[in-house]
């Protein structure tokens, strides 16, 4: 019966590899997400290694105008260069 629900499969089929052979154990898991109650916090590296992913909460926030075009002035990745301004901030100052 269809719902209206489509599955997505891997573009990747899985292949074979040797469960004895660390190599071929950390190549299979590399790039595999990593998840915390269903949300992505990383990305699986070799050898147990992992890259943790920083969450941003998307919110709204009245900013002066001025500041606001500065950093728009600067092209793409703007609202990034807020975000990195603002933890700069936060880095070097205490509350």
């Amino acid at each position: 019966m269809n719902n209206g629900t489509t599955l997505k499969t891997s573009a990747f089929e899985d292949t074979p590899y040797d469960p004895n052979d660390p190599d071929a154990i950390a190549n299979f898991w590399e790039g595999a997400n990593i998840t915390k109650k269903g949300k992505i916090i990383g990305i699986a590296r070799k050898h147990g290694q992992y890259e943790l992913q920083t969450v941003k909460i998307q919110i709204t926030l009245p900013l002066s105008s001025d500041v606001v075009e500065h950093f728009r002035a600067t092209g793409k990745g703007w609202q990034s260069r807020i975000d990195d301004a603002l933890r700069e901030h936060v880095s070097s100052h205490s509350v």
